[in-house]
């Protein structure tokens, strides 16, 4: 430990320890966002999607209000995902604290990261309690042991990390805004119909379709696949180079592509199971459980029983299947049953009556739909790449282990 980092109890180098556990929050359609534990994942906030009423936010923040920069923590279900909140007003739901830095003392992008380490993190676990729900209370927490090294290196160290988050924020951006793009064109194409004119439309219990198209079951268009589990006890099936998707594997909203898993299996692995090899470009969506998550596979993957895969049948057919089964969403969620979890079967599949196009627009779209999911792949993997730069800098940064060296005005000056 270099003699200038100081040891500090992380209560002393907190200016406010927001505390929302134990409440809940009575849920509107609309209002304020309420940052949830579901929603913070990854060193991020992800698009809220539950609100508290504008006439409820004074008398349930009563313990405090959150400020732009704070640092969100979830305490449990799960333990030990991290953010920072970028936008107001924002509620604060229970499984969450809210943590700022004393100012002077601990910088709020500098613990942003410092929470993320293996460090920090293995504390938070050992200061925790329970057996089916692992959490921290607020006072383990307070006591959690955190090295500090002198506050303009703490910012200096955060604002390289954030440089990097920052260009993965845009690359994810501009992913969602080409996702949004793509799907304006698949409503233009396949639901409003437009430039189609109203003497080439007929009549149908489905609405005006164009005349030369069918009204048919969506299934007409796809091959559904299911997946499968290796034997868990079977060492030799795991850890292969296999991508593995489960649920937890979906990409967030505007991303489209799951290019990584979690967990991977082996070629033996896959022999021996269920599940197939699925190729690039085809529909996932979650089955059970979680149900309704969609993705499209970046790279050849196999699946999990819980999920579906949806193969077109028309050869170029990849990009209409994919926003197709995002319209269907909310459909397939209506039909779902099951006795302990919602369960989307193959028979959800065949009540779903659309629509079906010529083979000739499918493909069509394809290719328009095509340079836009290139380019959102694309921008994946860059922000993959830039990921795992920040997450392999991160340990060196904050643990103290690597010093950025201040560049000097004649250096600024070469070439």
């Amino acid at each position: 430990m270099r003699p200038e980092m100081k040891l500090f109890a992380l209560e002393d180098c907190l200016d406010a320890l927001i505390d929302y556990r134990g409440k809940t929050p009575k849920k509107a359609e609309a209002g304020i966002p309420l940052i949830t534990a579901k929603i913070v994942k990854s060193g991020r906030i992800e698009a809220p999607n539950e609100f508290i009423a504008e006439a409820d936010y004074e008398s349930w923040m009563t313990r405090g209000y959150p400020e732009l920069g704070d640092v969100v923590l979830t305490t449990e279900a799960p333990l030990g995902e991290v953010a920072q909140i970028k936008f107001l007003p924002a509620a604060v739901a229970q499984r969450i604290v809210t943590l700022r830095g004393k100012r002077g003392l601990l910088d709020n992008d500098y613990l942003l990261y410092l929470l993320q380490t293996e460090g920090m993190q293995s504390q938070l676990k050992g200061r925790s309690s329970g057996t089916t729900v692992v959490g921290i209370k607020q006072s383990e927490l307070r006591k959690v042991e955190v090295l500090l090294p002198p506050i303009a290196e703490q910012e200096e160290f955060a604002s390289t990390l954030r440089a990097l988050d920052d260009q993965i924020d845009n690359l994810r951006q501009m992913n969602a805004t080409l996702e949004v793009i793509a799907s304006t064109l698949f409503k233009s194409w396949f639901v409003d119909f437009d430039g189609v004119a109203s003497k080439d439309m007929r009549e149908t219990e489905l609405g005006q379709v164009p005349k030369e198209w069918c009204i048919g079951p969506f299934v007409d268009l796809v091959e559904i696949i299911s997946g499968g589990t290796p034997k868990t006890t079977t060492t030799d099936y795991w850890d292969g180079d296999i991508p593995w998707f489960s649920v937890v594997d979906a990409p967030a909203a505007g991303q489209v592509f799951t290019l990584s898993t979690s967990k991977k299996i082996t070629a033996l692995g896959l022999q021996n199971c269920s599940a197939k090899l699925l190729p690039e470009m085809t529909t996932i969506i979650s089955a059970r459980g979680t149900i309704g998550k969609v993705a499209l596979t970046g790279v050849p993957m196999a699946m999990n029983q819980s999920c579906y895969a949806l193969a077109s049948k028309v050869p170029g057919g990849e990009a209409y299947i994919f926003f197709s089964t995002l319209q269907f969403v909310e459909q397939l969620k209506r039909i779902a049953h099951g006795a302990v979890f919602d369960t989307i079967t193959r028979n959800s599949f065949e009540q779903i009556v659309t629509c079906l196009p010529s083979h000739e627009a499918i493909v069509a779209f394809g290719n328009l739909a095509k340079p836009l999911l290139d380019r959102i792949r694309t921008n994946g993997e860059e922000a993959a790449t830039l990921a795992v730069l920040r997450d392999q800098l991160l340990p060196k940064l904050i643990g103290g282990a690597l010093r950025i060296e201040p560049v000097t005005p004649d250096e600024q000056r070469v070439g």
